[in-house]
């Protein structure tokens, strides 16, 4: 296998085959276009792997012309015909869009259909073996639902789309790895789907999204869900009942895991590296710390200097990585977006590729 031994987003070992990657080009009315132009124009992702867009030309012409990127648009009917030439952007045009059809920063039924069915032809074309991973950019849940698709994300579609009924969320920023037991739902809710079950499944998710990454034997910290998980019993129950029972199965199987750590300590852990990933009962407990080791705002011109971050889906049965932020409505259209992310993601798509397909 490759290795990957930074902590968190790594660049791909240079592989022994060129990857093919498809990226979804996420929602016309918000940055998706924009970053994918501007990642797409470093040479750096052409020596590794071939990348084809998949979206619209409309919006990518736009973004080129307003990025003044200077890439030649190639429209392509088969991934085949990519060429993975730098200086030439090919893409899979699904031709949603026709100029003036749709404006930035606002939601709209036609971006929310384009996305969907933009994700849709990536994973088509990963599960025909066509592509060897799918990176997609940002969608905007309203359009969607106004679009009549019921998903609250990328990661309900992908696993619906895959007929998988058993994943998990990970996230990686450049110091810390998280993956989520619950993600999508009410606090309520979360707390009824920590099961032991349910917690097992993900401490062998996260083995096998680090087996993905090039770690062997790694490293998992399983957070608890009550304040001090749970001190013994005095704020809760779910420690004892459901996760440390989860844990010890786990170890029974071989597992490197620990648990219920404290929620506020198990982060400053990972991040110094004592674990290689954690295990988070719920969406913000997993979010937030991620987010704050990846994004740094400048408040004096509202922009950020730094949107470092990949979402990844484990247990699918393709590679699925995305930027870990959202459409970014307010600066969509102006060429201030920041590629960062969707950068990372690429590079996290290519280790997995490489230690999938080449292992």
């Amino acid at each position: 296998m490759s290795s990957c031994p930074e902590p968190a987003v790594c660049a791909a070992q240079p592989p022994l085959f060129k990857p093919v990657i498809g990226i979804t080009m996420g929602d016309p009315a918000g940055i998706g276009s924009e970053i994918a132009v501007k990642a797409l124009s470093g040479k750096n992702i052409y020596d590794r792997c071939v990348p084809i867009v998949i979206g619209d030309r409309v919006a990518l012409a736009d973004a080129n012309a307003f990025c003044s990127a200077g890439l030649r648009l190639r429209e392509i009917t088969d991934v085949t015909q990519a060429k993975g030439e730098h200086g030439v952007l090919d893409y899979i045009n699904l031709g949603f869009l026709a100029p003036g059809s749709f404006v930035y920063k606002k939601v709209q039924k036609l971006c929310g259909e384009a996305s969907f069915q933009y994700i849709i032809r990536g994973i088509e074309l990963a599960l025909t073996g066509k592509l060897h991973a799918v990176v997609t950019g940002p969608i905007n849940k309203e359009a969607i639902y106004e679009a009549g698709h019921d998903y609250s994300g990328h990661t309900e579609i992908f696993g619906d789309y895959t007929n998988t009924s058993d994943y998990a969320m990970l996230l990686m920023s450049k110091t810390l790895r998280v993956i989520h037991v619950t993600t999508h739902c009410s606090m309520r809710e979360a707390c009824d789907r920590i099961t032991a079950k349910r917690v097992l499944r993900v401490i062998k998710l996260a083995r096998e999204g680090m087996a993905l990454l090039g770690m062997e034997s790694p490293r998992i910290g399983v957070a608890g869900l009550n304040a001090h998980s749970s001190e013994n019993g005095l704020f809760g129950y779910e420690e004892e009942r459901e996760i440390a029972p989860a844990i010890e199965a786990a170890r029974g199987e071989g597992i490197d895991v620990e648990g219920p750590v404290p929620p506020d300590t198990v982060f400053v852990k990972a991040q110094a590296g004592q674990y290689d990933v954690v295990v988070a009962m719920y969406h913000d407990q997993g979010h937030i710390p991620v987010k704050l080791s990846g994004f740094t705002l400048d408040l004096a011109t509202n922009r950020y200097l730094s949107v470092s971050g990949v979402n990844c889906t484990i247990g699918l049965p393709i590679i699925r990585t995305s930027v870990d932020h959202g459409t970014a409505f307010g600066k969509a259209g102006e060429g201030r977006a920041n590629e960062e992310s969707l950068v990372d993601a690429i590079d996290v798509a290519l280790t997995m590729a490489a230690n999938r397909f080449t292992s």
